[in-house]
């Protein structure tokens, strides 16, 4: 087997590569890897809150800041793969990933397990766009890219799930920094298996790496996404807007320079193709709209609800079947009917399944929440599995790591943007629960900061006492996940029906590339 994907000029070898799928099962590897981490950390959340016993604010910051980071990086890191090679990127960010990881499981402090995060995100960003870009020059069939591209959606969302139940029994017989440490074998596999079988590919016109252009990136990114956080946690402050202003900045300079550069870090007339910016704001709205929610559902089903964690690992499985089921077949569906009606209505249906759990309370049955769980899975496995296409289908495969990148991105920023504003909701309402008359300032104090915090406390009152107190943060708890449903739900809805008129005349690739 070549160890470059080249241009081809006819059906041999390149277009067919027989080693394809076992390739396919490489990158799948790197997808779950990220998966995987990123899931198991609300699992992880109660064990960590009782152990390093952060603040409101911390714990959202060690929520959300691995995304900020990735968010700021992957343009360049997906950059970078297109010019150093996409295979050498990948396996260097595995290798880094797992060291990271042993970090993220030793830390001591709110601060360290932030650091952490925001470490692992550096290492995350070389992952996500090197995988999608290897698959566009792997698969030149747009069929077999189609159905390559489900399977490698269904593994980020089987990933999704198998966090959560490997995460519970983890927990339930381990510390919590053992959820990190799921990471390391899957890690070697990749790197020890990726060597062997995984092409190298890169863009032929291999400009330089443009450092001033990474660190705009990521300052524009971090800034904007911070401003966003601060001004829904706290409202309007001068540091909000010095951050939306260094971050605005950020983000001008970095567009103006790509522009003046001959090999720019990303081309901004990759955004002129309707369908390719139709795809991805599509993905950062849908993100945005449900990445809140799932980040405070593990809580409610452990600390509301009462579930061990692996219970509560199991009870989130039905959106992965969801997701797993229709990515495999989404492709095929956008052929058949339109990647417009696929799109929106995959959004339209997790939009109602959000809007159904506005009727969350402590006591909701579990084949309520299952089912909604299963449509927001299948919704959503439908939508990202043909936008990750029509961006792919959208340009050169020389700048698949560029259009994978602005893809991962939008995912993530919709990821942090998600976890700030809707969590924010969440955190505020909790804030505004009233203690129960004679819990002493401290108590009270301590369960205002979050819900876990809130149990952790009560083991200092009286038996009667304490059960009111936590039966009160429980219900303030709930509230405020009910109304971050209904945000999300308004946001899937509005997505769906701007998916259905930007992605007006859209199809998917049909012939074989040459």
């Amino acid at each position: 087997m070549s160890s470059t994907v080249r241009p081809t000029t006819g059906a041999d070898e390149t277009v067919y590569r027989p080693g394809r799928w076992l390739a396919l099962a490489v990158l799948v590897l790197a997808v779950l890897l990220v998966a995987v981490d990123a899931t198991v950390l609300g699992l992880a959340t109660p064990f960590l809150s009782e152990d390093l016993a952060p603040t409101g604010t911390q714990l959202l910051w060690i929520g959300d800041v691995y995304s900020f980071v990735i968010a700021g990086l992957l343009v360049s890191m997906g950059s970078l793969g297109d010019r150093i090679g996409r295979k050498k990127l990948l396996l260097s960010g595995a290798v880094a990933f797992g060291a990271v990881s042993v970090l993220n499981a030793y830390a001591t402090t709110p601060e360290m397990m932030i650091l952490a995060r925001a470490l692992l995100g550096v290492a995350g960003a070389t992952l996500m766009p090197s995988t999608l870009a290897l698959i566009r020059n792997i698969f030149h069939d747009p069929r077999e890219r189609s159905f390559a591209i489900g399977i490698w959606g269904a593994t980020a969302s089987a990933g999704a799930a198998v966090g959560p139940v490997v995460g519970g029994l983890l927990l339930e017989h381990f510390w919590w920094g053992s959820v990190f440490l799921i990471n390391l074998p899957v890690m070697a596999v990749l790197v020890i298996v990726g060597v062997k079988l995984l092409p190298e590919s890169k863009n032929p016109v291999n400009g330089p790496w443009d450092l001033l252009s990474v660190a705009l990136s990521l300052v524009g990114m971090v800034a904007v996404v911070y401003a966003v956080k601060e001004a829904a946690t706290h409202g309007a402050s001068w540091e909000a807007g010095v951050a939306v202003l260094v971050g605005g900045a950020g983000l001008y300079g970095f567009y103006r320079r790509q522009l003046t550069l001959s090999a720019p870090l990303l081309d901004m007339r990759l955004f002129r193709h309707r369908g390719f910016s139709g795809a991805v704001l599509a993905d950062l709205l849908t993100i945005l709209g449900l990445s809140g929610l799932v980040f405070f559902l593990s809580q409610f089903l452990q600390l509301v609800q009462g579930r061990a964690p692996f219970e509560a690992g199991l009870a989130e499985l039905p959106a992965a079947i969801g997701a797993v089921a229709t990515g495999l077949i989404a492709g095929k569906a956008a052929r058949r009917f339109s990647v417009r009606s696929v799109v929106a209505g995959g959004l339209a249906a997790v939009g109602l399944s959000l809007a159904v759990l506005t009727l969350l309370t402590g006591s909701t049955g579990y084949p309520l929440l299952g089912a909604a769980l299963l449509i927001v899975g299948a919704g959503a496995g439908f939508s990202f599995t043909v936008t990750a296409d029509v961006i792919l289908s959208s340009v050169p495969k020389e700048q698949a790591g560029a259009a994978s990148a602005v893809s991962e991105t939008a995912y993530e920023l919709g990821a942090a943007l998600g976890i700030a504003l809707l969590g924010s909701i969440v955190t505020g309402v909790y804030r505004g629960f009233t203690a129960p008359d004679g819990t002493p300032p401290d108590v009270a104090a301590a369960a205002h900061e979050s819900l876990g915090g809130a149990v952790e406390a009560s083991a200092a009152l009286p038996p009667a006492r304490a059960e009111a107190l936590v039966t009160a943060a429980q219900e303030a708890f709930t509230e405020g996940l009910r109304m971050a449903a209904g945000v999300g739900a308004a946001v899937l809805f509005t997505t769906a029906v701007a998916a259905w008129f930007l992605l007006r005349g859209q199809k998917l690739a049909e012939g074989v590339e040459h």
